[in-house]
């Protein structure tokens, strides 16, 4: 609509591209239609710029999701999850995947939840779920303080306001070994669609750079 196509607009009269870095992390949307028909999509090269090779004549890379095998089935790999025999390569084989797209559904509600994060993203995705199960506003599900234990390396690791003092000496009491995260990390994207009134919410992770679009109401449920 700012296009005069008669007269050529001076560059001076622009205002700067606001600054925008894309990231290097894996992507989650969370998609609705005016139909009720929904799409929670996690995808990933895994580790920075994949297997470093590009599909000819297309400028796709391809993923390096071979190291969610257990190559050595007594090591660990870039997350720090260590293998298993279930785990080693074979022809035919999917490789263990952190990546968790998840609904929950009912007849009068639907949620989706979803995030990038390598190992942490089950525990992730978890904290947000439950969230919805307690009734939370949609905007706190991907906003709520997380904490997360794989098992190996036998660490809690915790974002700041996760746990109060009192409940961090509680943890160290049981024998758990809690670890201060100091940088954010992941980027969830949630919706929710309320049916029999068609009202559809979503919202983006604070911590990452992701978008909420609103959409009109669906038609309610009958």
């Amino acid at each position: 609509a700012g296009i005069d196509r008669e007269r050529a607009t001076p560059s001076s009269t622009l205002p700067p591209a606001p600054p925008w870095r894309e990231g290097e992390h894996t992507t989650h949307f969370a998609v609705i239609d005016s139909d009720g028909n929904a799409v929670a999509a996690t995808l990933s090269l895994n580790m920075m710029f994949g297997a470093a090779f590009t599909v000819p004549g297309t400028g796709v890379l391809l993923n390096d999701e071979m190291d969610d095998f257990a190559a050595e089935i007594d090591g660990s790999n870039a997350y720090g999850l260590h293998g298993s025999s279930a785990n080693a390569i074979a022809g035919g084989k999917r490789p263990l995947s952190s990546m968790s797209p998840t609904f929950i559904e009912s007849a009068e509600e639907f949620a989706a939840f979803g995030t990038p994060g390598g190992s942490r993203i089950p525990s992730m995705v978890l904290l947000s779920a439950l969230s919805y199960l307690d009734r939370e506003p949609v905007q706190a599900w991907p906003a709520t303080p997380r904490y997360h234990h794989q098992y190996l390396p036998d660490v809690l690791q915790y974002e700041a306001g996760a746990f109060t003092p009192a409940q961090l000496e509680a943890l160290r009491a049981r024998g758990h070994h809690p670890r201060l995260i100091e940088r954010d990390y992941g980027n969830q994207q949630v919706l929710y669609w309320h049916k029999p009134s068609g009202r559809v919410q979503a919202a983006s992770d604070p911590r990452g750079i992701g978008r909420a679009l609103r959409v009109p109401p669906l038609t309610p449920a009958q």
